[in-house]
């Protein structure tokens, strides 16, 4: 191939150089050229030649080693489906076992039943398997036959002009022309759009699930063309990355005539399958085809996982291999002896051709053959079919559950892998994604802080509660709309916020999946936009920052391209730039509201253009809104504002003078708000009628568009939103430039020359954009504060003292407000700016372009670039973006955790966010005891890993020691488990670079035992590999059951990893969900999922395996029970045909629909009582015991039923079958007794499918019995049940028997369920009483356990009053920069790890909060560096943060889980 390619290579060269040296109307110069010979890595890159008449022999030599288009998902063909079927089915040992059989039964000196019947039972189990997989396989032919047959339209050089044909037809180097709505058919790279700017919009749904439109865009050189595309003159060569599955990264370079390249990645890329919106006409040129595409490529189709019951299975299964083999050694030892009596050859036996018998020893082996052929239904081969039968029922039902379904996304629970539902019973540990899972992900404009001053937005929060009480009660949405809530007049009621409701449709259909969008919201004609509810979009401005943005964007309008400002740090300048950073640096697409939307490319026009500055300035003060800006003042401080204290607005005492200036009367206009507008008229409404209306003003010189924001992120549309609200509105957005409206109207288009997208790495986005009027190259940045804070400028490296002395406190006083936002559960962003000069600027492309057109290392290439454009930034401010807690959320994490399930929350955000949030949510309670750990030293990590166990361990010994209840002695437990004793009250917060320290230490095992006793762990700053190496952590060393969950493609890994990964329908796409085995639209369905359908599914799964396994040994045992009376032989009294029908009809229908619709406990008790979900974690219901137990009680009853009517019969000259008959009717009864006796729910169906098992055997056998006179020579079973059910001893057998087998385990269930302590047969009993018993017999039982729980917690115990003396402050990076604007000294080198310390005298108990932080007096407090921890004075700081009720009157209820801010100097 590498020669095909190479010689191709040159003679299109010389072909080009001689008759087509034309070159595209417009490229883009690169840095090199290679003007000596090419040499590719075919191995690692792709060269495509493009098929047109220049390169078509090129083409046809290189594309041949290329896939087609045409896809085939089956696994099967016509002439490969048999062989490859059964290879498969017979890698299931238990069918191999049988075939052995089935050889072994065709040989004539082991020939026990006839061979056909012994065929009988392997060939109808692989039947059913086999017509399921090929009805299976079927329809996915179907399906690929539909897709590939599907139109397009492809370039045909012969006709020069494009040719409708299949997508089977297409091939790699095809130019492929693209109408608005198709789909596109393999991975093409853009060449040409008919949107003038070179873009193409794309919806990606069935990607990966997100409904917002992808923007691509046309290769650099090949944007401004003629109207059509001319494929004929296309003249490069292609070189890319070879077949990948990263959906996210692309790379390549396109290579010119003149051997100059040019690079390009994923945004020129469209992938197969995603569609074509807005756009009417796009041709691109196919780089991956057919089952190298990406999309195929992730297609991986359901993963197979063995669940935890298979697996007991398997084992169990070796024991009964061990008991037939022990059984068939006793048969064959015994007729051995038997034989070993006859003193000559007795006449049944049967000499060979020579004359001669086999020795006895040999004449034992083969009856050892034959008693496996005999006995070989004690491997119970029908167990796996009813499994899967099993699990499709419980599937369907869980499909179909009305509670498990989401009316507003109109999603119901999918379950993608259907053989592990019986997992969600056993599951020990969940880990769990925050943001979108535990929190809705729909982010909403919080507060911000600007040069150092903090904006709260009171006006703000009061929105978000109004909020929050409408989507909680649905009475109030019906009050609001015909405008009677009282006391709410300022709000708008518009259709977006009323609360979804259950349709009556959802209802009616939903048991036929037939479902149709709900109609709970009002604007549902529409197409959805995502993160643009009204919660989101409607942002109230703070009052005082609103009067600066006014006055700031006056100054702007000032200024003009002659009369260009030095950058400043005045706070009017810094104020706009922040405005313009919200709306211009992210990605965010500007569209219509109309049906179909359009994108937004032109500026829209002015009603006023022509109006000067001063005049709209004259219309605003005629506007006399005095009391309007009073009206927005409130004394009632929001819930985030309390913590800041009574002002509203944080301001520097050196800003006070500044912000005085802008409070004169016309400061609080607020015709610069957009988006309350209605909000403003509804309340003031009381103006003189002379003059004119704000709603006349505003239309006259601010028309406000109807526009809609399309995110990738909710991050993103809650900044537009926010800088919408200050009127800092971005109107459109092309490739090259970007428009933002300012608050006088005036239209702003800053040329966009380059944008460096979010990653996980670099964890921010920055835009390069040269202003209009100024003409600087402006980089706007924003991102993490973990990293933005490093990446500013050196404060020292300023000009003058005073710049410096202002720089230091606007980093310091923004590090304090992150802080705070931090604590009140905001997700932050720093917000930063850089004014480059025209010849850095220049070089920077330069080695951009480099990195762009490298293909070996264009990842590290492109991240050097980024990083070295991103550094010396000028700090503007920072956002706090709240995430409200998802419905539900802290009631099922509670539930969950009284369910004996120890959750674990993995986040990317800050430590000081995701602790909040797991207040919030009830993930860590006030009373717990919380370990924080960060660190970078592997030996102070090693050590607090240390000192925190030996302090648990000695809290968990002293648990299990006496307790005194007012006097009197409770009985002393030993906890099962440490978290059940010290955990119960136990948290640990640790950070990923601490992990990191533990993987690379080799503390695993410490870490992993501290966490043991922990009830809740939570993982800030993690990384998404972070996350999946956690969850293998835990499931392989701990060997405990796990679950994923997650929303993001940043969770792909942990839910991979877990033995459950389950993925939420949120907002971040379907990458979670097709990754996952289980997909819910909600985190509060996790509740019911686990706690009642997981309970149920184990519950039934358990004891149907533990039935089959005793249904099997009870019915074989009675034929090695007649060994002993035929001399070992291996005849059978019963006849060949029943044995069979034994287990495939009359005893197989029960087991099914016990697995099925059995309910041991109520869902509303399941729901009500958590803690029964123990018993399937404990392995309760299937475990060693529970088999053996099954198997002795297997033997008693086959004892049983084979004595009684063999003492009956004993001494009678009966026939064999007549005494096997009664034996075989005995036992059916028996068996299908016994699983009426294991029934806890009976219903019509349970009855029906009893009664017809029992019936069903006697009608078969009648007429079996009647019918078949020589159906099994030589025996003859002819009339025998028609005798049989004639004689009075029959039926008096068929009544005693059963009842003597079954009387042992009658006795003991009753003792059980009168004497039983067990919280399942409690529970089983409460679903007996009436229902308002019931429901006092259920608060009862949880009082009683609180009382038990406050009893053993109010002991007095001195090993719980150690645990206080673990303390261990810890520095941070911020400690730093606060530190060293106090201490005029060079700055200092500062240990940031934890300092052991004990304090001996800690009077403290140990359900206060661990003392690795102190207690502050102000969440602003710092002390200075010379403040040395070590010291015996400070003992302040080593000070616990105790539970609520031990606290100081002042204490904050949440300010337990702070951080130290203190430090160690060296």
């Amino acid at each position: 191939m590498a020669l095909s390619v190479d010689s191709s290579w040159y003679r299109w060269q010389g072909r080009v150089k001689d008759g087509f040296s034309q070159t595209p109307s417009e490229s883009t110069p690169l840095l090199y050229s290679a003007k000596e010979k090419q040499s590719y890595n075919l191995s690692q890159q792709r060269v495509i030649f493009p098929n047109n008449r220049i390169f078509h022999q090129d083409w046809a030599k290189v594309s041949k080693f290329y896939s087609g288009n045409r896809i085939h998902t089956t696994k099967y063909t016509l002439f490969n489906f048999l062989p490859r079927n059964l290879f498969e089915q017979f890698h299931r040992w238990a069918n191999l076992y049988f075939l052995f059989l089935v050889i072994l039964n065709w040989m004539p000196p082991i020939e026990v039943f006839h061979r056909e019947i012994t065929m009988l039972p392997l060939a109808l189990v692989l039947l059913i398997i086999m017509v399921k997989d090929g009805v299976e396989d079927y329809e996915k032919y179907r399906f690929d036959q539909e897709i590939n047959s599907s139109n397009i339209q492809i370039y045909e050089k012969k006709e020069q002009d494009y040719v409708q044909k299949h997508w089977k037809d297409v091939r790699v180097g095809d130019f492929v022309q693209l109408q608005c709505n198709e789909i596109i058919p393999a991975d093409i790279l853009l060449l040409f759009s008919s949107d003038p700017s070179g873009v193409c919009h794309l919806e990606t749904a069935n990607l990966d699930g997100e409904t917002n439109l992808k923007q691509r865009c046309v290769v650099k050189g090949f944007l401004y063309q003629e109207p059509r595309f001319e494929p004929e003159l296309f003249q490069n060569k292609i070189v890319c990355e070879k077949p990948n599955n990263n959906l996210n990264k692309f790379k390549g370079y396109m290579e010119h005539p003149d051997q100059t390249r040019t690079g390009f990645n994923s945004e020129s890329l469209l992938l197969r399958g995603c569609t074509i919106r807005n756009t009417e006409v796009v041709v691109g040129i196919v780089i991956y085809a057919g089952h190298e595409t990406k999309a195929m490529l992730n297609n991986s189709g359901p993963r197979y996982k063995r669940s935890k019951i298979e697996r007991r299975i398997n084992i169990d299964i070796f024991f009964c291999v061990g008991i037939l083999f022990l059984m068939c050694l006793i048969g064959a030892i015994g007729h051995g002896l038997w034989k070993g009596k006859f003193s000559e050859p007795p006449p049944f036996d049967v000499p060979d051709a020579n004359g001669s018998f086999p020795t006895v020893a040999l004449q034992g082996f083969y009856m050892f053959l034959t008693m496996i052929i005999l006995l070989q239904i004690l491997i119970p081969i029908s167990l796996y079919v009813s499994i899967e039968l099993v699990k499709l029922g419980q599937v369907f039902f869980l499909h179909n559950d009305i509670d498990l379904y989401d009316e507003e996304a109109d999603l119901a629970i999918q379950c993608r892998a259907l053989n592990i539902t019986e997992d969600l019973g056993q599951i020990q540990y969940i880990f769990s994604d925050k943001t979108g899972t535990l929190t809705e992900n729909r982010m909403v404009f919080r507060r911000c802080t600007i040069m150092g001053n903090e904006f709260s937005h009171q006006e703000n929060a009061k929105r978000l509660e109004t909020q929050r009480e409408l989507d909680s009660d649905d009475e109030d949405w019906t009050k609001c709309q015909y405008g009677a809530l009282s006391g709410l007049s300022t709000v708008r009621c518009p259709g977006g916020t009323k609360p979804l409701r259950r349709s009556q449709s959802a209802h009616a259909h939903f048991q036929g999946h037939i479902r149709h969008r709900s109609m709970g919201r009002c604007d549902s004609a529409q197409s959805p936009v995502a993160f643009s509810s009204t919660i989101e979009k409607d942002v109230a401005p703070d009052q005082g920052l609103l009067t600066k943005v006014k006055d700031a964007a006056l100054k702007l309008e000032t200024l003009t391209a002659h009369n260009v400002t030095k950058p400043s740090l005045s706070t009017g300048s810094s104020i706009t730039d922040f405005f313009l950073a919200l709306a211009i640096c992210n990605s965010v697409m500007v569209s219509t509201t109309t049906e179909p939307r359009q994108r937004v490319t032109i500026p829209p026009q002015m009603k006023c253009l022509g109006a000067s500055l001063e005049k709209i300035h004259q219309l605003f003060q005629r506007l006399k809104f005095s009391s309007l800006s009073q009206s927005f003042s409130s004394n009632a401080p929001s819930d985030l504002g309390e913590s800041l204290g009574p002002n509203s607005t944080v301001i520097d005492s050196d800003e006070q003078d500044d912000l005085s200036s802008h409070s004169c009367g016309d400061s609080t206009d607020v015709g610069y708000q957009s988006s309350s507008k209605e909000e403003v008229l509804s309340k003031h409404d009381t103006m003189g009628a002379g003059s004119p209306s704000l709603e006349d003003v505003l239309d006259s010189v601010i028309p406000e568009p109807a526009l809609c924001y399309e995110a990738e992120s909710p991050d993103e549309a809650a900044l537009v939103h926010a800088a919408r609200a200050y009127n800092f509105t971005l109107v459109s957005r092309t490739p090259e430039q970007v428009t933002v409206r300012l608050p006088q109207g005036t239209l702003l288009t800053f040329d966009l020359l380059y944008t460096l997208g979010f990653d996980s790495v670099r964890k921010r986005m920055s835009v390069i954009v040269r202003h209009p009027w100024t003409g600087e190259i402006i980089v706007y940045t924003k991102g993490a504060d973990s990293v933005m804070m490093d990446l500013l400028e050196d404060p020292a490296k300023a000009k003058d003292p005073a710049a410096e002395k202002k720089l230091r406190k606007i980093q310091a006083r923004t590090q304090k407000h992150l802080d705070w936002y931090a604590r009140d559960g905001l997700r932050t962003l720093c917000i930063a700016k850089k004014v480059l000069k025209e010849e850095d600027f220049q070089r920077w492309v330069n080695f951009r372009h480099e990195a762009e057109a490298s293909l070996d290392n264009q990842d590290e290439l492109l991240m050097e670039t980024a990083q070295h454009l991103e550094t010396q930034l000028t700090l503007l401010g920072a956002t706090g973006i709240e995430d409200r807690l998802q419905e539900g959320v802290p009631d099922t994490i509670a539930a969950l955790r009284e369910a004996g399930i120890r959750i674990w929350v993995l986040t990317g955000d800050k430590q000081e966010t995701a602790v909040n949030i797991a207040y919030s949510c009830k993930l860590l309670d006030q009373t717990d005891t919380v370990y924080t750990i960060n660190t970078e030293s592997q030996e102070t990590c090693e050590s607090i890993l240390n000192c925190a166990l030996e302090e648990v361990k000695r809290c968990y010994n002293m648990s299990k020691t006496e307790h005194k209840f007012f006097g009197i002695h409770l009985p002393s437990q030993a906890p099962s488990s440490p978290v059940e004793a010290a955990g119960s009250d136990i948290g640990l917060v640790i950070d990923g670079r601490t992990l990191n320290i533990i993987f690379q230490g080799n503390l695993e095992k410490k870490f992993l035992e501290l966490t043991k006793y922990c009830r809740s762990v939570l993982c800030c700053r993690f990384t998404p590999l972070q996350k999946s190496m956690v969850v293998k952590l835990v499931r392989d060393k701990l060997k405990v059951m796990t679950l994923s969950i997650g929303d993001g493609a940043n969770d792909v890994s942990m839910i991979q990893a877990a033995d459950i990964g389950i993925g939420i329908s949120g907002q971040e796409g379907m990458q979670a969900v097709m990754s996952s085995d289980f997909a819910i639209a909600r985190f509060k369905h996790l509740k019911k999922l686990l706690l009642v359908h997981g309970h149920w599914c184990y519950s039934r799964l358990a004891k149907m395996v533990v039935y089959y396994f005793y249904k099997n040994v009870c019915y074989v045992n009675l034929l090695f029970w007649y060994q002993f009376f035929c001399g070992f032989s291996g005849s059978t009294m019963i006849d060949y045909w029943q044995m069979i029908f034994f287990n495939l009809f009359f005893t197989s229908l029960p087991p099914l629909v016990f697995g099925i619709l059995d309910k041991d406990v109520s869902d509303e008790t399941l729901l009500a009582l958590p803690e029964l979900y123990r018993s399937g974690q404990d392995s309760q219901l299937y475990r060693l015991s529970t088999f053996w137990i099954a198997m002795m009680d297997a033997f008693y009853q086959s004892l049983i039923c084979f004595f009684i009517p063999y003492l009956t019969y004993k001494d009678s000259d009966i026939s064999v079958f007549t005494f096997g008959t009664p034996i075989n009717t005995i036992s059916l009864i028996t068996i299908l007794l016994h699983q009426a006796m294991e029934m806890k729910t009976w219903t019509f169906i349970h009855w029906s499918v009893l009664m017809a098992s029992f019936l069903l055997y006697f009608v078969v056998s009648l007429l079996y019995n009647a019918t078949c006179i020589t159906c099994n020579s030589p025996t003859n079973p002819y009339w025998i049940m028609e005798k049989q059910v004639s004689d009075p001893t029959f039926y008096l057998l068929c009544f005693l028997t059963p009842v003597a087998a079954l009387l042992p385990r009658y006795f003991l269930l009753a003792l059980q369920g009168t004497y039983g302590k067990s919280p399942l047969l409690k529970a089983q009993k409460l679903d007996k009483l009436p229902k308002e018993k019931k429901e006092l017999a259920i608060q009862e039982w949880r009082k009683q356990k609180e009382r038990l729980s406050i009893a053993c917690q109010a002991a007095p115990s001195t090993g719980n009053a150690s645990l206080s003396h673990l303390q261990v402050p810890h520095f941070t990076e911020q400690e730093s920069r606060d530190n060293s604007l106090n201490d005029s000294s060079p700055m200092k080198r500062h240990v940031r790890d934890w300092v052991l310390n004990r304090d001996r005298s800690s009077p403290h108990p140990c359900s206060g909060h661990v003392g690795y932080k102190q207690n502050l007096p102000s969440s602003s407090a710092r002390p200075s560096p010379d403040q040395h921890l070590l010291g015996p004075s400070e003992a302040r700081t080593f000070g616990v943060f105790k539970s609520p009720q031990m606290d100081s009157p002042g204490a904050s209820s949440r300010g337990s889980h702070r951080r130290s801010q203190s430090s160690l100097t060296i």
